[in-house]
């Protein structure tokens, strides 16, 4: 090893892996003077730091990373997947059960959607689950206002471009239509911000209600509103490729009661 290579990993990384946040979000809290090394605060995220270091975050030490876990949670419409919200709305986060560590999401949904919704410990987990490279199917329930034809979906499943931003090809189904509205199934790889609803506007449709039902292998299945599942580390492992540790066992606890959706399947882990 190098003599001028400094020891230890960079210190957005340990915060990462402890499951403070994100690498990114790490480096701007940094950069906002909210950590601490050996007393003293830093604002720079170009720090080398080992096991040794005493790393405080928020008035707060952060302790051993723990092993990597992840959770299935089905998020009800009217929640926020920021950890804090500039205009006070309800946060997923504020509404997990008071057991559960701390933890991030892995993408999001807006405020009106629902579905599933995938929580880690680890800020690596996050971050491989989250490149674009990795390429995972993202499947949606959507509810139009009206209907469409096949004519139009054929747009959005050639590829189409809204306001300048091109979207990859989707794969759509036309399911059935219910009274006034119209159910499609929905599967697209990039995850653009507001993708599916910005989409069907430019063929003429509204979404009115908006439903993941799986991520790449990870499906809701019948796991109800406001439910969260821990996975378990075999899963985990065998599904992200990661070295065997001892993880947890899951744990399986509501967060809150809230009427179910329609059907989404019963095969959680694809």
């Amino acid at each position: 090893m190098n003599k001028d290579t400094p020891e230890g990993d960079r210190i957005a990384k340990v915060l990462s892996r402890a499951g403070v946040a994100s690498r990114r979000e790490a480096e701007r809290m940094i950069e906002e003077g909210r950590v601490s090394v050996n007393g003293k605060t830093i604002t720079s995220p170009a720090l080398n730091v080992t096991p040794e270091d005493k790393i405080v975050v928020d008035g707060k030490r952060i302790g051993e990373p723990e092993a990597p876990r992840m959770w299935l949670y089905h998020k009800p419409a009217g929640l926020v997947t920021s950890e804090r919200d500039e205009k006070d709305r309800p946060t997923v986060f504020a509404a997990l059960p008071e057991t559960m560590p701390r933890v991030m999401s892995v993408g999001r949904l807006d405020i009106n959607s629902e579905g599933l919704l995938i929580l880690t410990n680890d800020g690596e987990i996050k971050r491989k689950l989250e490149l674009p490279s990795t390429g995972w199917l993202r499947r949606y329930r959507v509810r139009i206002n009206g209907s469409v034809s096949e004519a139009r979906l054929d747009e959005l499943r050639k590829g189409i471009t809204v306001d300048g931003i091109h979207y990859q090809p989707m794969i759509v189904t036309f399911d059935r239509q219910q009274g006034a509205n119209a159910w499609l199934t929905v599967s697209i790889r990039e995850g653009k911000n507001r993708e599916i609803r910005r989409t069907m506007e430019a063929i003429g449709v509204v979404v009115n209600r908006l439903i993941r039902v799986s991520y790449g292998p990870f499906q809701l299945g019948n796991l109800a509103q406001g439910e969260v599942e821990e996975l378990k580390g075999r899963v985990v492992r065998d599904q992200l490729g990661l070295e065997s540790r001892p993880t947890p066992q899951r744990t399986r606890k509501p967060s809150a009661k809230s009427k179910s959706g329609p059907p989404t399947g019963k095969n959680r882990r694809g």
